[in-house]
This record gives structure tokens, sequence and C-alpha cells, in this order.
């Protein structure tokens, strides 16, 4: 799927964190979100757009 599909899908669940931006992994995607001074990442299938974790909440 690509980067740009899944940025729409996430970045509004994220609840008015700031996207920094992403890194690919093989086959996911790392979408890096901060918000009040804390990092949030939110790992994304790249295949199917699902999200499959998210750490630093």
């Amino acid at each position: 799927m690509p980067l740009p599909m899944i940025e729409r899908r996430v970045i509004p669940q994220m609840g008015g964190a700031d996207y920094l931006g992403p890194e690919f992994r093989g086959d996911t995607y790392r979408l890096k979100f901060v918000r009040d001074g804390r990092v949030i990442w939110v790992d994304v299938d790249a295949s199917t757009g699902r999200v499959v974790g998210r750490a630093g909440k």
C-alpha cells in the first residue's frame, strides 16, 4: 500500500499529535509522532495498511 494512503489513514487517528515522518523497515512502515514532548511510534503493515503496533504512548 502506498505510504500516502497509509498516512491518510493513521494521521487522523492520532488525536492532534504532530507527524514527524516515516521510516521503512522491510515490510513495515514506522510513523513517528510527538505529543506533549513524548514520541509515539506507530508500526503499520506496508502491504495491508493495518496498524500492527504502537509504542511510547
